[in-house]
C-alpha cells in the first residue's frame, strides 16, 4: 500500500518558474486585442455569392446551398414597395454592396463570445467588491430596481406618445417629485435635467431669471474651495465671473471671508454640503442668511445628499436651489458616461422661474405642462433645457428605491453611510494622515493625504498596491485642497466584515509605502496589465489599433 501522499505544493526551482506558454496565469487569462485574434482575410460566416443576372446564390458552397438571395433585403433603403418595379437582379446590386475590405477581423461566433466574456472578467464591478470612490456613491444597485425599470410601460415608453397613454409614467414621475420635495423641504422641483452639472446649470439659469425679473444685473458667483469642481465650471459656462472663497484650517467655508466679499455684484454662492472634504458645513444657515441679506441666492450641490437624506432638509437651511443625483443617492451606480438624472429642487423664491416641461396633476389626470400650456401660472419660466422630460429609467429605479426603503429606511441609509465612513477614518488615521480628522466626525467619506510616506512614494503607489489586493482604488488627488488626497466613500451597503478587509488591505499598503518597499513602486503585479507610463499615456494616447506591419512601413 502506497502511504506516500502526492506532493501538493511546488518546491525549489518549480516554485520559481511562473512563466507559461500562453501568458495566462491559471484563470487570469491574457487577452489580446480582437484584431490580434481575428484575421481580416477570414470570416466567421458563409455568405453565398450572387450569380450575375439571377438574384440567386451559387450552389455547392458551404452554407450557401444555392438557395435564392432576396435582392430586396439587400437593397436596404432603396427597396421599392411590392406595387412598384420588380426586385433588382444580383448584377444590378453590385453598386449597392461594399466591394472593398472594411478592416474588421473575422471571428467565429464562439471566438467573439469568448473574447468579450474574457474581457468582462477583467472589469471590476460593484457586484465583485467594495467601490471606495469618494464623491461618487458607487453603491449596490438592487436587481429589484433594474427589474422595475424594465417593466413594459416604463422601459418602452416613448416621449411622443399621446399623454393619455402614459398616465402611469407621469404618475411615477410625480411620485418621485413628491419624495424629493418632501426630503428636501422645497416646494418645487424640475425633473428634466439629465445629470448633476446639467442640474447646476438649471439652477443658475433660474437664479439669472429671478435677478433679471427684478431688474438686478449681477456678474459674480462665489465658489468655496471645498466645492465640487463642476461648480465653478458651470458658473463660468453660464456667463458669470467666478471668485473663490477660502477654507478654514478645519476644511469648512471661511464665513468671515465669504461675508466680506458679498456685495451688489454677487448673484449666488455655490456651496457643496456636505463638502468635498467629507464635512458638514456647520454655518450653512448663517451663510444662507448673509447671502440673502445681500440680495443673492444660495445654490447647493446635492451630489453628497446620500449623507444627509432623511436627516437634514436643505430647505430648512436656506437653500434656494439644489440638484440631486438620482444615480447617486437613489440607486443606479453611474459611470461610463450615463445615463444620469439630476432633478433640481427650488425654494419659493425661485419656483416661478423653474424650467419647462413639468408634470402636473389637473383633476384626475396628469398633464405635461409645456410652452403652449404653461399660460399664466408658469409664465416666468426661463424656458426649456431638454427636448423631453427626463430619463425614465432613472425615475423608475429611484421610485423603486424610495418605496422599498420608506422614510425610515432612507434615514438609515444616511446613518449607515456616515457610520461606515467614520469607521474607516478612525481605523486608519494612525497609519495614514487624516488632515481633517481633528475637525470632528466626517460625513459619508473619509479623506487622507500622502503625508508621512517614504521619499519618492506617492498616492499613486498606494492606489496601484490596492489593485494587487483586489480593490478598485479610491479617488486620488481630489479635492485639490489636500496634497496627495485619497478620498474614500464606503457607502451604506458595506458590512463590517467587508470594511475590515478593505481597512486591512489599505493599512498593509500604507505601511509598505511608509517603509519604502521598492516592490510597491512596480505595482500592480497581479493585474492583467502592469503599471503604465501615465504621463505618456495622457500626452500621446494610442486610441486606434494599427496593423504592426503597416505602422512599421509608415515609419
Amino acid at each position: 500500500m502506497n502511504r506516500q501522499g502526492r506532493v501538493s505544493r511546488p518546491e525549489g526551482e518549480a516554485a520559481a518558474n511562473t512563466d507559461t506558454f500562453t501568458g495566462n496565469r491559471a484563470l487570469m487569462l491574457e487577452e489580446p486585442l480582437i484584431f490580434e485574434i481575428g484575421d481580416e482575410q477570414t470570416t466567421g460566416v458563409d455568405i453565398p455569392e450572387i450569380l450575375p443576372g439571377t438574384g440567386r446564390g451559387t450552389a455547392g458552397e458551404a452554407g450557401g446551398g444555392g438557395g435564392p438571395v432576396d435582392s430586396a433585403r439587400l437593397e436596404g433603403p432603396l427597396h421599392q414597395p411590392s406595387a412598384g418595379p420588380p426586385p433588382r437582379s444580383g448584377e444590378d446590386l453590385k453598386g449597392l454592396l461594399r466591394t472593398r475590405p472594411i478592416g474588421l477581423p473575422g471571428l467565429s461566433e464562439p471566438e467573439a463570445v469568448r473574447h468579450y466574456t474574457r474581457l468582462s472578467r477583467q472589469n471590476y464591478a460593484i457586484d465583485l467588491g467594495l467601490f471606495p470612490l469618494g464623491s461618487c456613491t458607487m453603491k449596490h444597485n438592487p436587481r429589484l430596481n433594474e427589474k422595475a425599470a424594465r417593466l413594459p410601460g416604463f422601459a418602452d415608453v416613448h416621449p411622443l406618445q399621446p399623454q393619455e397613454t402614459v398616465q402611469g409614467a407621469y404618475a411615477l414621475i410625480d411620485l418621485v417629485a413628491h419624495w424629493l420635495k418632501t426630503l428636501t423641504g422645497m416646494p418645487a422641483v424640475a425633473m428634466s435635467p439629465k445629470a448633476g452639472a446639467h442640474g447646476e446649470l438649471c439652477g443658475l439659469l433660474a437664479i439669472r431669471s429671478a435677478l433679471e425679473a427684478r431688474g438686478d444685473a449681477r456678474a459674480v458667483v462665489l465658489v468655496p474651495e471645498s466645492a465640487h469642481g463642476t461648480n465653478p465650471a458651470t458658473a463660468a459656462f453660464a456667463g458669470y465671473r467666478v471668485e473663490n472663497i477660502p477654507a478654514t484650517p478645519e476644511g469648512r467655508v471661511d464665513f468671515e471671508a465669504l461675508k466680506a466679499r458679498l456685495g451688489p455684484d454677487v448673484a449666488a454662492v455655490m456651496i457643496t454640503n456636505p463638502n468635498t472634504c467629507g464635512l458638514f458645513e456647520r454655518d450653512m444657515k448663517r451663510i444662507a442668511d448673509a447671502v440673502h441679506e445681500a440680495g443673492a441666492f444660495v445654490y447647493c450641490d446635492g451630489a453628497n445628499f446620500n449623507a444627509i437624506v432623511g436627516r437634514v432638509r436643505p430647505g430648512d437651511l436656506g437653500v434656494d436651489a439644489m440638484h440631486i443625483n438620482l444615480h447617486k443617492t437613489f440607486s443606479t451606480p453611474h459611470g461610463g458616461g450615463g445615463p444620469g438624472s439630476g432633478p433640481v429642487v427650488f425654494s419659493a423664491a425661485l419656483a416661478p422661474f423653474a424650467p419647462l416641461p413639468f408634470v402636473e396633476k389637473q383633476g384626475d389626470h396628469f398633464h405635461l405642462v409645456e410652452e403652449e400650456t404653461a399660460q399664466e401660472h408658469h409664465a416666468h419660466s426661463f424656458g426649456r433645457m431638454v427636448a423631453f422630460h427626463g430619463q425614465m429609467g432613472m425615475f423608475t429605479r429611484a421610485a423603486a428605491y424610495m418605496l422599498s426603503h420608506g422614510a425610515d429606511g432612507l434615514r438609515q441609509v444616511s446613518e449607515d453611510a456616515v457610520l461606515n465612513a467614520n469607521y474607516i477614518l478612525r481605523s486608519l488615521e494612525d497609519v495614514l494622515d487624516a488632515p481633517f480628522g481633528p475637525s470632528g466626525p466626517c460625513m459619508h467619506e473619509a479623506l487622507f493625504s500622502d503625508d508621512g510616506m517614504a521619499e519618492g512614494f506617492t498616492t499613486l503607489d498606494i492606489a496601484k498596491g490596492l489593485i494587487d489586493e483586489g480593490f478598485h482604488p479610491m479617488t486620488m488627488y481630489f479635492p485639490l485642497v489636500v496634497h496627495g488626497a485619497m478620498l474614500v466613500e464606503p457607502t451604506e451597503t458595506e458590512s463590517k466584515a467587508n470594511l475590515d478587509q478593505f481597512i486591512g488591505a489599505l493599512r498593509s499598503v500604507a505601511e509598505r509605502a511608509k517603509a519604502g518597499d521598492p516592490a510597491l513602486k512596480a505595482a500592480p503585479h497581479f493585474a492583467p496589465r502592469r503599471r503604465l507610463d501615465e504621463t505618456l499615456a495622457a500626452r500621446k494616447p494610442v486610441l486606434v489599433w494599427k496593423d504592426p506591419e503597416i505602422a512599421q512601413a509608415a515609419e
